[in-house]
């Protein structure tokens, strides 16, 4: 069972690199690596993949650049297997992924997704538990083995904090792709992705495997957009539609909590004494807006 490694490249070389051998460390050789370069203006790391003689590893460099949601959607189209993973080129997998991923697959064929346990690591690839991610911590349901969720339930608790890791998630290929990625997202996108296949019935499988390292340094999309506030913009936009979809679904708990969006508001919150150190009037009024609401 191959599994496809989707990879949208635009970022530190150095740390691409080690995502790339976090790859090809798999112990489980099954897996084809497709990275899609968003015209980074460094040619150097395409060339170094190129030079690597592995029939499983493909490059591709768009003609110009398309943006997260748009090289997320190329990425999906050039899928030939029937699971993905759109992994990030800072990120690193454990060398079980694959293999075990491939196993939880066998176990739960009809699953639409698949997330494993990961550890979240700095810049530097030392383990870290910075805000955010403590909140997803505690967010996560409590299981010392596999859980497969699903309905309302799950989406109420991936609104009221998203405790799942993009990068990491294994997804059914032919699940995801009648839903696509929604433009106009990228910090929210994969949220907004996991309501559409849980509203039209589909089940994650929650594995307690740390298979997967996640980098949170100042570079990520997720950072940058919390310190200026931009995230919480389209935050607010997303948990508007959320709110309209869960009732249009009769999901009115999970309404509520799209409409409460209460970790979302203390994330901001916690951002907020840095924009006021900054005396950015803008970021406090974006900041603001948000935590209270409006």
């Amino acid at each position: 069972m191959t599994i496809d490694i989707m990879m949208p490249f635009y970022g530190d070389p150095v740390l691409f690199r080690r995502a790339v051998e976090s790859v090809l460390a798999q112990t489980d050789p099954d897996w084809r690596l497709v990275v899609v370069d968003d015209v980074y203006p460094d040619p150097a790391p395409g060339e170094w993949l190129r030079s690597i003689d592995d029939d499983r590893i493909e490059y591709l460099r768009n003609d110009a650049n398309l943006g997260v949601s748009g090289n997320f959607a190329k990425c999906l189209a050039l899928v030939t297997s029937d699971h993905f993973v759109l992994m990030g080129c800072d990120d690193l997998l454990e060398p079980g992924y694959v293999g075990r991923m491939s196993s939880a697959i066998a176990e739960h064929p009809t699953a639409s997704y698949f997330q494993p346990g990961v550890t979240v690591v700095n810049g530097a690839g030392e383990k870290a538990s910075p805000l955010p991610d403590t909140v997803k911590r505690l967010s996560r349901p409590r299981s010392s083995g596999t859980i497969i969720l699903s309905g309302e339930k799950l989406a109420s608790s991936l609104l009221r904090g998203n405790w799942t890791y993009f990068p990491s998630i294994c997804w059914n290929t032919e699940v995801v792709r009648p839903y696509g990625f929604a433009d106009g997202f990228e910090v929210v996108l994969d949220l907004a992705l996991q309501l559409e296949i849980i509203r039209g019935g589909g089940s994650l499988v929650v594995l307690p495997d740390r298979l997967f390292r996640y980098r949170r340094h100042a570079g990520s999309v997720s950072s940058w957009s919390a310190e200026d506030g931009s995230r919480f913009a389209e935050e607010r936009a997303f948990f508007a539609s959320a709110r309209t979809m869960m009732d249009d679904a009769g999901w009115h708990h999970a309404g509520r909590v799209a409409r409460m969006h209460l970790s979302s508001r203390l994330n901001a919150a916690s951002k907020l004494p840095g924009a006021l150190r900054r005396r950015n009037t803008a970021d406090v009024r974006s900041l603001t807006r948000h935590i209270v609401g409006r």
